[in-house]
């Protein structure tokens, strides 16, 4: 069990058994998992980005789930439908939605229902807190937005479709799909390569996630099928305490910049037993994040489990205490992957990859200290460091057009004590690919790799960073 896992304790065994479950066995397997997630930070007292939304006091959790979340009889089932949603996918729902979030927000356990066989158009819309303890936002409908960039509100271009604020022990969760229409968004002419001849014009571009939560808490999303977001699927910022399970996120393989799952400056993570299929990174893990646990998931097509990009613009970024294992990559651009830029400070550090299944992967294992979008990016000396890396019984396939192991780390600033151990990749077609890459990278091997990988080299640099230079 891993450190993450280990940290998230408390609220879910008492604030998720239900009291009478008999028509919602399944729903949730939280007593069996034995994960629980802890009540660590209140959200910060602060305005919500954007705009203000309804709200109700806090007050100390406990969530009873409704025998029947069509009988409104218990009191705290809302039903958008009881709210004037239509639900036939062409007239705005966002009223009824932010009139249901009102009044589940003003009651104990209270129930945000968007019942099955409806699909419900909402255009961007913030949910905020503090509410009253044991709030559900339950979909086993459709959720979907205004189709492409010309159908939404101006304002919200570049921003999200829903946005959870300042929450306390909240579950996402249903049956249903959040069905982000990202076409027209991935074939804006100033998407990479999107334009005459393979060339980007000037105009809107940035594109809007389909789901965010921001400055919250002990968090679950579970069940959910989330596709075809115009960019990010879920985000997390600034929270603490977040549970995501048996997911199904998926986009095509070539829609740009349509991570799965991105955290920054968010604690006690745990990710598990989902499958992600998407346009870029299946999960990204930025810059402040520290106790992830991730397992159980199945990656491909995408661009891999990324920590970063760190360091941009002379930033200084720490991530500590992540855990990835009984993971399967397959049909990506990446793998296993640590990406810096130069001229950044701070750490990656306690980062433990074991037990990855590669199923023809370009880049299998990768550190990149010089991350760079741009055509010409400068030397610079200062770095992140990496350090405290390991990848064990990482094994499969990969594709031959790069090196399966790729360490290039920054001439000043050394990956150092990244251990391997069982590291089996051989080539899906061709030949082996008899010299992986490593660039002033330190560690030890306690078995031997294939392909054999002579580069990493014993010990510890000769002249070490400042201390404080990296220290988190």
């Amino acid at each position: 069990m891993g450190l993450a896992r280990k940290l998230l304790v408390v609220w879910i065994t008492a604030s998720l058994l239900f009291q009478n479950s008999s028509n919602v066995e399944g729903r949730f397997h939280y007593h069996k998992k034995q994960t629980i997630i802890s009540s660590l930070a209140s959200s910060p007292d602060a305005s919500p980005p954007d705009a203000q939304g309804p709200s109700s006091p806090d007050t100390p959790p406990s969530v009873p789930y409704p025998n029947d979340p069509g009988n409104s009889s218990t009191n705290c089932v809302f039903d958008v439908t009881s709210f004037g949603a239509v639900g036939d996918g062409y007239a705005d729902d966002t009223a009824a939605f932010t009139a249901a979030w009102k009044a589940a927000c003003a009651v104990e356990s209270g129930v945000v229902l968007a019942p099955a066989d409806y699909c419900f158009k909402i255009t961007p819309t913030i949910f905020t807190g503090p509410c009253k303890p044991g709030l559900v936002f339950q979909v086993d409908g459709v959720l979907t937005p205004p189709d492409g960039p010309d159908s939404w509100p101006e304002a919200d271009k570049r921003k999200q479709l829903l946005l959870f604020y300042q929450l306390d022990q909240m579950s996402f969760t249903g049956k249903g799909t959040i069905e982000g229409n990202g076409q027209n968004w991935w074939d804006l002419p100033c998407k990479p390569h999107r334009g005459p001849n393979g060339s980007t014009v000037s105009g809107q571009c940035e594109s809007p996630a389909l789901i965010r939560f921001c400055m919250s808490s002990n968090l679950v999303v579970s069940g959910l099928q989330i596709q075809n977001s115009p960019q990010f699927h879920i985000k997390f910022n600034d929270c603490e305490g977040i549970l995501v399970e048996k997911l199904s996120i998926s986009s095509p393989k070539l829609s740009p910049n349509t991570d799965g799952i991105h955290i920054e400056n968010t604690k006690g993570v745990g990710i598990y037993n989902s499958l992600i299929a998407n346009g870029d990174d299946c999960i990204s893990i930025g810059p402040g994040c520290s106790d992830v646990d991730i397992e159980g998931v199945t990656c491909g097509p995408s661009h891999g489990i990324s920590i970063g990009s760190l360091g941009v613009q002379n930033s200084r970024a720490c991530v500590s205490n992540v855990t990835v294992r009984n993971v399967v990559i397959k049909e990506s651009d990446n793998g296993l992957r640590i990406k810096t830029w130069q001229g950044g400070t701070g750490s990656v550090a306690g980062v433990s990859f074991e037990n990855i299944q590669m199923e023809n992967v370009m880049n299998c294992m990768i550190v990149d200290q010089y991350y760079c979008s741009a055509k010409a990016c400068l030397n610079q000396t200062s770095a992140v460091h990496v350090g405290d890396i390991s990848f064990r019984n990482i094994k499969g396939t990969y594709d031959v057009r790069r090196p399966p192991i790729h360490f290039a780390c920054s001439d000043t600033v050394a990956c150092t004590n990244i251990t391997l151990s069982e590291v089996e990749l051989l080539p899906e077609e061709g030949e082996l690919v008899d010299d992986p890459f490593c660039w002033n990278a330190y560690g030890n091997q306690e078995t031997l790799t294939i392909p054999p990988i002579n580069c990493l080299q014993e010990g510890e640099p000769e002249t070490v960073v400042e201390q404080s230079t990296y220290t988190c």
